[in-house]
């Protein structure tokens, strides 16, 4: 009889060393380094679901103690008024925007105010800012301005490393046959290593067995792939 697991969240490690770079993310991380001598007050940082855009947020604000705003949020920012050169970061802009949980005009005041106060600001979404459909104009040209910092889709040895290091975060152990087996049948996007490393752990921890090359046969099977 399986026992089923409770669904308990998982701790990640955002220390920058923790940070694999590879050619889709090199210029990306390169441009947080970067700061505070960016071309701008602002930077957008882009990619896909699960590719690192929240890991160089906490890389940045570990650098420059930003304060992170929930996009609902960022009409009630008096607590970061009291700072002289504010740093601030607003995850998922675009999908807030597209969901009506951060308000444009807000959105644009806390932009002028930042650019005002010599502060900097990082946002990040899935896409460049100019393709976010923002319909108030000040906004928008601001928006298309801003320098964009973009994680590409990974290569073969970044996915293998993201899968080693999302499996260590649940402390499960693993073998290259493992990895063998299962990167080439997987969607080949951060997406895919995220799904494929919880479906894992799930039958481990219901089955109490460790990763090993039938269970992931299992799992994949049971998944069609």
């Amino acid at each position: 009889m399986y026992q089923l697991p409770l669904d308990l969240p998982h701790r990640q490690s955002f220390r920058g060393e923790d940070f694999f770079i590879a050619p889709s993310n090199a210029a990306a991380v390169a441009m947080i380094d970067h700061w505070p001598d960016w071309s701008s007050h602002a930077l957008a940082v882009i990619g896909p679901p699960a590719s690192g855009k929240s890991h160089l947020a906490a890389v940045w604000q570990q650098k420059s103690g930003a304060d992170r705003v929930a996009p609902e949020n960022i009409g009630a920012r008096s607590r970061l008024m009291i700072k002289p050169h504010p740093a601030v970061i607003v995850e998922d802009a675009d999908k807030a925007l597209a969901e009506g949980r951060l308000d444009p005009v807000d959105f644009f005041h806390l932009y002028n105010w930042i650019r005002e106060r010599q502060g900097h600001l990082l946002i990040s979404g899935r896409l460049p800012p100019a393709r976010w459909g923002v319909r108030l104009n000040d906004l928008r040209s601001r928006l298309i301005a801003t320098p964009v910092a973009a994680i590409e889709a990974p290569d073969d040895a970044l996915l293998a490393a993201l899968m080693v290091k999302r499996l260590n975060d649940r402390q499960l152990r693993t073998d290259p046959k493992v990895l063998d087996y299962v990167l080439p049948r997987i969607e080949r996007s951060f997406d895919g290593v995220e799904q494929i490393v919880a479906a894992l752990d799930k039958a481990s921890l219901s089955q109490k067995k460790p990763l090993t090359l039938p269970l992931a046969r299992a799992v994949l099977a049971a998944a069609g792939l």
